[in-house]
């Protein structure tokens, strides 16, 4: 059931879709590809080097968020592992299905189809994690299905009690993060960067036309111009940990 390669999702409504596209582009040094699916509700952030890990989907029924695709060398045999872990299987497209995890985050299990090389750091930050936000009374359960279905991830309590890292192997270009919320509402998911410098990455997307939502300890809450929450956390844009490899 090996991994070979993540994808990051930036899900925003189909109607603001447009932003999403542009701005992600412009954070991560990348193109646009050119549209697909029924509704041209996906993209691929295409960069000058490496191999692309992150898309755009356009949505209807929700107001977005994230969500990752494993790209697989076996998709019905990890989606075999996904269900008996407690995923419950919502589209099975042939090649792509749409999965749920027991709390209710979706992802997907994708063909492999030769991905390889990580995209470089762009000045100083790293789009390079999916952080699933999860009610407390789900949490545990959370923890044990993530932790069961990527068994050749490094899953680790994260820098605070709320925080539970799943790292994977080297190589491959996204991480998740679980994270306990305060208090009982709906689960969630949104998109982290890796900043050497949480200011000066603050300022840029700034200038490109995100706007600030809130500061935490050692990461900024901002929204894009589709109005979508994601994160900059002081993380090293390199390895994906934190300063001083913690």
């Amino acid at each position: 059931m090996s991994i070979r390669w993540t994808y990051a999702f930036i899900d925003r409504p189909q109607d603001v879709f447009g932003r999403a596209g542009g701005f992600w582009t412009a954070v991560t040094d990348t193109r646009l590809s050119e549209p697909r699916g029924e509704r041209d509700e996906f993209v691929t952030l295409v960069p000058g080097e490496g191999d692309a890990c992150v898309k755009v989907q356009g949505v209807v029924d929700s107001a977005g968020g994230a969500h990752l695709d494993f790209a697989v060398e076996d998709v019905p045999e990890f989606v075999v592992s996904a269900l008996r872990l407690g995923a419950k299987a919502v589209a099975d497209h042939g090649t792509l299905v749409v999965l749920r995890s027991p709390a209710g985050q979706g992802f997907c299990a994708v063909p492999w189809r030769g991905e390889s090389v990580r995209p470089p750091v762009v000045r100083g930050s790293r789009l390079d994690q999916v952080c699933i936000d999860i009610p407390p009374s789900l949490y545990d359960a959370e923890v044990v299905f993530w932790s069961g279905l990527l068994p050749e991830w490094q899953s680790r309590p994260g820098s605070l009690p709320e925080f539970h890292v799943i790292e994977p192997p080297p190589g491959l270009p996204i991480r998740i993060l679980l994270q306990r919320l305060g208090e009982e509402r709906p689960l969630s998911a949104h998109l982290d960067l890796a900043c050497a410098d949480i200011e000066a990455t603050r300022a840029a997307h700034e200038r490109l036309g995100a706007r600030l939502a809130a500061h935490g300890s050692h990461w900024t809450v901002m929204r894009d111009p589709a109005d979508g929450l994601y994160c900059l956390t002081g993380r090293d844009p390199g390895t994906g940990g934190l300063p001083g490899g913690s």
